[in-house]
């Protein structure tokens, strides 16, 4: 067995670096060190790799448990915050009206992102309504354009077409259609 085996412990998101493309890069195979003892195959030569560093998620710490009204304050907080998200997502669902949701600091950075999404929304979509009707009017003067072009062209054809059956000494009607005439001339001896 060849060494392009790198073991290394995962999750594989926890590092700075991309490690599946560094992988790739030097054509390594990934195995999760956490999850086997085995070196089998190990290579010797593996890249360097860093681990993030993730701030840690607050913890409450309830010291006196007979405080029971400050407990209840947090529990009122945090339940109008979740309330607050409940209302941004049924209006990032469309079940609702974004409206700002007043209180907690999640729901407002929420709201915030929301209406920076929604008013780049409504502009893109200004901007895409006008640029549909300007194509629109472009379409409309290519087809004045086509209807106007093609009497002159079918007049530089008929004048051509009678010059040929002219010098051709073939007789037609006047009023010949281009059809007539087409058929006239491919109808001519070849010389």
């Amino acid at each position: 067995m060849s060494n392009k085996i790198w073991y290394l412990p995962g999750p594989f998101h926890q590092y700075r670096e991309d490690v599946k493309a560094l992988a790739k890069e030097h054509g390594l195979r990934i195995i999760d060190a956490s999850i086997t003892e085995s070196r089998e195959g190990e290579a010797d030569d593996v890249p360097e790799v860093t681990v993030r560093q993730v701030e840690p998620a607050p913890v409450l710490l309830i010291a006196d448990s007979n405080d029971g009204a400050a407990l209840q304050e947090l529990i009122d907080k945090l339940n109008a915050e979740r309330d607050g998200i409940v209302l941004l997502i049924d209006a990032a669902e469309g079940l609702s009206d974004l409206e700002h949701p007043g209180a907690g600091e999640l729901p407002i950075r929420l709201f915030g992102a929301l209406k920076a999404i929604h008013e780049g929304f409504e502009s893109l979509t200004g901007e895409r309504d006008s640029l549909a009707g300007e194509v629109e009017s472009l379409r409309a003067e290519v087809e004045r354009l086509k209807a106007a072009a093609e009497p002159a062209d079918s007049a530089e054809k008929i004048a051509s077409l009678k010059a040929q059956l002219d010098a051709a000494k073939v007789p037609y009607r006047a009023n010949a259609s281009v059809e007539s005439l087409e058929k006239a001339v491919a109808e001519l001896p070849k010389a």
